[in-house]
């Protein structure tokens, strides 16, 4: 990290956050064994308020909060990445950055998502693409038509921890004008995923679908829609006690995966809270006056990260599918 020398106010702001942080218990990754994963919908990150860019205070605090990861899926970047840049450069030299392009009209809120990654623990490997919506032909002018069109594109990328590759899809699911409108994107995101995984030259079958999904609650459909197709919630979060909201009484976001392919998701995982109910310790009245907890949410967030521990040290379960095969071959031959 490159804090460099702070204010005193922002300075103590710093060990608070660390303080909740540490609350958290975010275990350490291990090198090429293990990797923590995180989704956080940043909100509208990089755009303008009253004219002005996010706090200097709020740029430690959210690097602070990144660095606790080896990899970040952000949903809300805005066009301007100015703020993201500021942020990078607290990360330091280590870190990179891969991200989308943004939605140019009002409908997509001019966001993008983007992909934060500290280069000593996770690899780029190659692929980085929005997900092109189904087509079908059109019986009347023999083209290929969109059957749906996202309203906001998935964003995919492929990564590389030790020995496991993987390709992450983050999503931004509208809110729109009710729950039942989220339902039908919500089926045509897990039936496209389903499909494409199946591909023969898909890059790979390991699959972790996250983002902000706006889904209350995992009895509610719209989590029945998102994994009408196999699609499973990594076993670290399902039992939480909390959502990802400030208010901790919503399943906002979420973390998924193919449970038969993707093995490395095991019980070690939660939401980082940075908010503790409390944002005044953090901005401090005498510097931040007309603070309160809505612009508190320009400042940082209105969610909070959520977040797994991978374990990519797959070695041995590959030396095992090669003895099973041989078993499964041998025996064919008896």
């Amino acid at each position: 990290m490159f804090h460099g020398t702070p204010s005193p106010e922002v300075a103590r702001g710093l060990k608070i956050l660390r303080k909740r942080i540490g609350d958290a218990v975010i275990p350490p990754s291990k090198l090429d064994e293990t990797l923590n994963l995180a989704t956080w919908n940043i909100r509208e990150f990089g755009r303008k308020r009253n004219n002005r860019r996010r706090s200097h205070a709020a740029i430690h605090y959210i690097a602070e909060i990144l660095s606790q990861f080896d990899l970040i899926g952000i949903t809300e970047v805005r066009d301007d990445l100015t703020d993201l840049g500021r942020v990078m450069d607290i990360l330091g030299p280590y870190w990179r950055a891969v991200f989308s392009d943004f939605s140019a009209d009002r409908a997509g809120n001019r966001e993008r998502m983007a992909y934060l990654y500290d280069k000593r623990a996770v690899t780029f490997t190659g692929l980085a693409a929005e997900a092109d919506p189904p087509r079908k032909k059109n019986r009347k002018t023999g083209k290929y038509e969109p059957v749906i069109t996202w309203w906001r594109s998935p964003y995919m990328a492929s990564f590389r921890a030790g020995n496991f590759d993987f390709i992450l899809i983050s999503v931004h699911i509208r809110w729109g004008d009710g729950a039942e409108a989220r339902i039908p994107p919500l089926k045509a995101l897990a039936r496209w995923i389903d499909k494409r995984r199946r591909e023969k030259h898909v890059v790979d079958k390991d699959i972790i679908l996250m983002g902000d999904f706006n889904i209350p609650a995992l009895d509610d459909p719209l989590f029945k829609a998102i994994t009408s197709k196999g699609l499973t919630i990594a076993d670290a979060l399902r039992d939480l006690d909390r959502g990802s909201n400030l208010a901790r009484n919503k399943r906002y976001d979420q973390i998924l995966h193919y449970r038969r392919h993707t093995k490395t998701i095991g019980d070690i995982g939660g939401i980082l809270d940075f908010f503790d109910d409390d944002w005044r310790a953090l901005f401090p009245k005498a510097e931040y006056p007309d603070m309160d907890k809505n612009a508190f949410t320009y400042q940082l967030s209105d969610h909070l990260p959520l977040w797994v521990q991978l374990d990519t040290w797959i070695d041995d379960e590959e030396l095992d599918q090669i003895i099973n095969r041989a078993r499964r071959g041998a025996g064919r031959h008896a």
